[in-house]
């Protein structure tokens, strides 16, 4: 089975992502690149790297996209999201800020970003930017595993992949029990819920970035133009 490139936080810059195809062709065995989100920010023009992913060069690995957050702000604002606009990217910069993001994309690109899905379900695993409750979701090591395996289950998935905080981690969370006591009218009584192992894993943003082998389950925290591959930083969880 084909290894995965996952990356995210581009943010326009072609020259980023034209390391990063470098990078993945001295590497043996990746099959797919899946870019979760945040193609485009409000710092630079993004249309030539819109236009790339678009339409790949030859020797290119061909990118799966997904919408991310800065997608969702943009989309919002010019109409695409019904009456909901960009309250978001505007409480955190005003008006300003939203004109900037504006001026990043040429208007010929907001039916193709519209046209991103959220998410890919891959073998067991979901490719999400935030999460399965919201793309602005920013799921960390310190998120409470309870929030971690609601998060799983709603896709009925082992494998979470997340880029929204833009941070590289691996949180498992281990096979084991959650208890509950309920009390009704009816009387008391004593549930439990098996919690089969499954991780959450952060692909980090913008130069880093993740490969993924799905036959053996590891994982590369990588950064574009580093030869170097960092160790797992892995976090287990238990439940008992």
């Amino acid at each position: 089975m084909k290894r995965w490139a996952l990356v995210s936080g581009l943010q326009g810059d072609l020259d980023l992502y034209e390391q990063i195809q470098k990078d993945l062709k001295r590497q043996r065995g990746i099959a797919n690149l899946f870019v979760l989100g945040d193609l485009i920010g409000p710092h630079r023009n993004c249309n030539a790297l819109l236009e790339r992913l678009r339409q790949p060069k030859p020797a290119d690995l061909a990118p799966d996209c997904i919408y991310g957050w800065w997608e969702e702000q943009l989309l919002a604002e010019s109409g695409y999201r019904g009456e909901r606009k960009a309250d978001s990217l505007r409480q955190l910069q005003g008006d300003d800020g939203v004109n900037q993001l504006l001026a990043s994309v040429d208007p010929s690109h907001l039916n193709w970003l519209a046209s991103l899905q959220f998410g890919f379900i891959e073998l067991d695993c979901a490719l999400i930017h935030g999460s399965s409750a919201d793309v602005s979701d920013q799921l960390t090591e310190d998120t409470s595993p309870l929030i971690l395996l609601d998060r799983l289950t709603r896709l009925d998935v082992n494998r979470l992949f997340t880029a929204r905080s833009q941070r590289q981690f691996r949180l498992e969370l281990t096979s084991g029990e959650l208890q509950s006591h309920v009390k009704d009218h009816a009387g008391e009584t004593n549930q439990g819920q098996a919690v089969p192992k499954r991780s959450v894993i952060g692909i980090g943003g913008y130069q880093h970035y993740t490969v993924y082998d799905p036959a053996t389950d590891h994982l590369a925290f990588l950064t574009a133009g580093e030869k170097s591959r960092q160790p797992d930083r892995r976090f287990v969880l238990g439940f008992g």
